[in-house]
């Protein structure tokens, strides 16, 4: 598999300063890559297009430069893989800084694409039939090519070209076919989303909201994420990680408060703290005199029956437990809507929860978190997703979200056979949820904002918060063993953070913090 990009190329908020990268060969070795020929019979063909939102930039679209003409037409650059002394800094200077941009992104999408196409190909490797696998693996190689060419006329706003291919699609992404099928049949319906929204450039219009899991409270999306709990040890990773935390902060306190962003999208039966209350109550010495809970939403109805099951389950471990309700999102909460009590040790837990108020702005999630600070928990634990699918252009957020879930739905093919329908329920209920989210809706409604664990280091240092290793890494993966997650699943320590992958290829990310 590719390695990650330069952190140069993935710092999404620092597009305008990238023009001083290196640019020699030895940067851009994934040039090479054999897979490359699959994205279209003529290399010139994979240049770089910009989103539906940039149209304020359509001309610049129009204009656009491939790989061989733009190294072409600069060749005087580079000399046995290192730039030229002679030439090299005339030739830049007569670069215009928008057009030494292009390159760099077009370079970047270029070699997302390439580790896509590595992904799907170990995907369906893994997932088929010897007998078959050379005839499988070129048809899956088909569709990957045509997938990542309808991306291309949908940024375009080529709707006949877009929808010819479509059309394919459907024909080819099967619900119940091989790993890298199901998740292309995902992407198709987030696709055709967006090419139904689409307008002329010069127009301004708005992509309707996708509605998410947290926002629908329907039987199958429920039924969905519960499933995913159960099955996928992503969330139940992240509730271990924070519990460890928790309990750490709570040693030998008497009163204690935790208050919960979410709720984790009011998963069913409050199983985070009923880990908690029991792990409390058997402590060493003796546990809290008292625990509060305070619950942070909007899933009101569902907040007060979990609530009644927590303190029901803690009285009968002989624990007083309080518990409340904040009826708010994120944005709009306050300090003041928080009780605090005096004496007792605040931490404040958020499972999955800040990537939806990350906004083209900084301004939201500031908001956020400097409102959390203002509390002064002892620590803030966060679980995020861990991958860049908040870039500002839709190419490289549709590449980045096709390799992030490739590797979800490769890890799904390896747990449940293709026809259970508990595999297809999380696929189309869920995961689907995210990935048309991701693919189909801009500005506002675009919640699913996921972000690398180097950007939320960042993003938490300016916000004044320190970080608080987890050394915890033989617990994690005695977890692991301990709760028979399939083989393929890894942990690693990422300064200081825990990140749970799918062989190597990071999904969720822990990180505890301090004020």
């Amino acid at each position: 598999m590719a390695r990650f990009l330069p952190n140069e190329f993935q710092n999404t908020e620092r597009i305008d300063e990238v023009i001083g990268v290196d640019l020699t060969l030895s940067a851009m070795a994934f040039c090479s890559n054999p897979f490359m020929p699959l994205m279209g019979d003529n290399a010139a063909d994979w240049s770089l297009h910009f989103s539906d939102d940039q149209t304020r930039d359509a001309k610049r679209l129009r204009r656009t430069i491939s790989i061989p003409e733009s190294i072409g037409s600069n060749s005087s650059l580079f000399s046995g893989g290192n730039m030229s002394r002679s030439g090299s800094t005339s030739s830049l200077n007569s670069l215009a800084r928008l057009h030494f941009r292009d390159h760099i992104l077009t370079y970047t999408r270029r070699y997302l694409a390439a580790e896509a196409v590595e992904v799907a190909a170990a995907a369906m490797i893994n997932s088929e039939e010897s007998g078959a696998l050379e005839n499988e693996t070129a048809d899956g190689m088909r569709l990957l090519q045509i997938l990542i060419a309808c991306a291309e006329a949908v940024a375009c706003r080529d709707k006949s070209h877009a929808s010819a291919l479509l059309s394919e699609l459907r024909a080819n992404a099967l619900v119940f076919g091989s790993s890298f099928q199901r998740v292309a049949s995902c992407f198709v319906q987030g696709l055709a989303d967006r090419l139904a929204l689409v307008q002329p450039f010069g127009t301004v219009g708005r992509v309707a909201p996708v509605m998410n899991i947290m926002d629908i409270a329907s039987d199958k999306k429920e039924e969905a994420f519960r499933l995913v709990y159960e099955i996928c040890p992503h969330i139940q990773f992240g509730h271990f990680v924070a519990n460890s935390s928790i309990l750490e902060a709570f040693e030998g306190e008497s009163f204690v408060h935790v208050v919960d962003l979410g709720m984790t999208l009011g998963l069913p039966h409050g199983d985070q703290w009923r880990h908690l209350i029991q792990s409390l109550a058997n402590r060493a010495g003796k546990p809290p005199c008292r625990l509060r809970i305070t619950a942070v939403g909007l899933c009101i109805g569902r907040f007060q029956i979990i609530g009644q099951e927590l303190k029901a389950y803690a009285k009968d471990l002989g624990m007083n437990l309080e518990f409340s309700i904040v009826e708010s999102n994120l944005e709009n909460l306050r300090p003041e809507d928080i009780k605090v009590f005096d004496g007792e040790v605040l931490v404040v837990n958020s499972i999955l929860q800040l990537h939806c108020v990350v906004k083209e702005s900084r301004g939201a999630l500031n908001s956020v978190l400097q409102m959390i600070h203002e509390l002064s928990p002892k620590i803030l634990v966060l679980v995020e997703q861990d991958s860049s699918h908040n870039g500002p252009f839709f190419l490289g957020r549709f590449m980045e979200a096709l390799h992030y879930y490739s590797a979800i739905f490769d890890s799904l093919d390896t747990v449940l056979p293709k026809y259970d329908t508990r595999r297809a329920k999380m696929e189309q209920f869920y995961f689907a949820e995210e990935i048309k989210n991701i693919v189909s809706c801009e500005g506002p409604d675009r919640v699913e904002r996921h972000e690398r664990v180097d950007q939320w280091r960042r993003r938490m240092s300016r916000a004044g918060f320190q970080a608080a290793p987890l050394r915890m890494m033989s617990q994690a993966k005695q977890w692991i063993g301990k709760n028979k997650v399939c083989e393929g699943y890894t942990v690693l320590e990422d300064k200081g953070c825990l990140v749970l992958g799918w062989k190597s290829k990071p999904i969720v990310a822990a990180s505890c913090w301090k004020c």
